[in-house]
């Protein structure tokens, strides 16, 4: 499983399991949703769940009806700027903060940090 990670310095490839760099990526255009939020910084949809950043504490919104009903999440994360799901797998959630990404494979119900730290992170997406 990898990410494309666009930063401040380039795109980058990231090994999920390995937790490593693994080369420039592609540049590309983060995945647009519009949602009835406030203090909406970035979000993601994948069928029926949608996850939000926003500028607050948690730093994450869930939704798994699509945007009917929201939870928080994160309650244990830094500030927020981008945030991925997996197309083929809702469960597995990619957040990055300032210069370090964190994986979720339940739902965004736990977070764990990937060891790569990158430059400012702009944007994240799999595959």
């Amino acid at each position: 499983m990898t990410a494309s990670v666009r930063t401040s310095s380039g795109t980058y490839l990231v090994d999920l399991e390995a937790e490593e760099v693994i080369g420039e990526g592609e540049d590309f255009a983060p995945q647009s949703v519009s949602v009835g939020l406030p203090r909406v910084v970035a979000a993601a949809e994948a069928g029926s769940t949608v996850i939000v950043v926003v500028d607050r504490r948690p730093p994450l919104a869930i939704s798994h009806d699509a945007g009917r009903t929201w939870r928080e999440s994160g309650g244990g994360l830094p500030p927020g700027f981008a945030v991925a799901i997996d197309e083929s797998n809702p469960d597995v959630m990619l957040f990055a903060a300032r210069n370090r990404l964190y994986l979720s494979e339940n739902g965004g119900t736990f977070w764990r940090a990937l060891v790569p730290e990158l430059p400012d992170i702009e944007a994240v997406a799999f595959g």
